[in-house]
């Protein structure tokens, strides 16, 4: 088995559908197909069960799974390693400002123990880069939220957040148990500057034009509600600033973390920095 076919098979075992897993590789559907089907010759044994309602793994399948992961795992601390024994190793990786994601402390501590001779820089972007520098060239991999355009990038979802509208406490609605978009229709609500990613502010503000003040920062996100009342969106879960109340948004798509790349970096700091991210964020 060849650890090429093994990332093939990870992929649809984890997402159990062929048309995600071949767009999560950068491949078309047809050679992904095929490859697993010579997989499953080369083994001996069927490890999908294929139907008009989906596709599922199979006992052998959910073995495979276990193990092919726990091979690929291993294959990259290896690459890794040695790339950092050849010489001074570092990784950039780049998050959004005034992130409050704990995962990313449980990342740091996982990634420190498995790769203590590679170098961790880390460079923090405001809210106006969602690639956090990737596109620029300024770091490596990229801890951040969707959506942006990806064109040129390899994308793996970590974890997906329900999100809330940010609210004065003292606001009508901050003592609703839930919320609508239709609710917050007529509000203002914060932008981002000129030239911002579309897909990134279109998401943000609930997927309709809005008018309201211009911010860059997470802290100014909440001093534009606090000082203004401009309607605000954050992902649940963390405990909302005095003075400002978080409501949830029924029909709010929720908030995708991501770990990003540039699609065909040969770098393998960066596939074992993304392993060690799934890894985590699955607990």
């Amino acid at each position: 088995m060849e650890l090429r076919t093994l990332r093939y098979f990870v992929a649809v075992g984890e997402e159990l559908h062929f048309g995600r897993a071949a767009a999560r590789l950068h491949m078309s559907q047809p050679p992904l197909s095929r490859a697993i089907r010579q997989l499953e010759s080369e083994l001996g044994a069927v490890l999908l069960n294929r139907s008009a309602t989906g596709t599922t793994l199979t006992p052998a399948g959910e073995t495979l799974l276990t193990e092919a992961r726990d091979l690929l795992d291993r294959a990259e601390r290896a690459r890794a390693r040695v790339t950092a024994a050849a010489g001074p190793a570092s990784l950039t990786v780049g998050i959004l400002a005034d992130s409050s994601d704990l995962g990313v402390n449980r990342l740091a501590a996982a990634y420190r123990r498995s790769f203590p001779e590679v170098e961790v820089r880390v460079r923090e972007t405001d809210l106006t880069d969602p690639t956090c520098g990737l596109r620029a060239g300024l770091v490596d991999v990229a801890l951040t939220r969707g959506p942006f355009e990806e064109t040129g990038l390899a994308v793996r979802e970590l974890r997906a957040d329900p999100v809330g509208a940010v609210l004065r406490a003292d606001d009508p609605l901050a003592g609703r148990a839930r919320l609508r978009l239709a609710d917050l229709a007529e509000r203002r609500w914060f932008q981002f500057p000129e030239g911002t990613d579309p897909s990134w502010q279109a998401y943000w503000n609930g997927g309709e034009r809005r008018q309201g003040p211009v911010v860059r920062a997470v802290q100014e996100c909440r001093q534009a509600v606090l000082w203004n009342g401009t309607v605000g969106m954050a992902p649940l879960g963390h405990e909302p600033p005095p003075g400002l109340a978080v409501v949830p948004v029924a029909d709010m798509p929720p908030s995708r973390v991501l770990a990003v790349w540039n699609a065909g970096d040969p770098n393998p700091l960066v596939r074992a920095f993304v392993r060690t991210a799934a890894a985590v964020y699955a607990v």
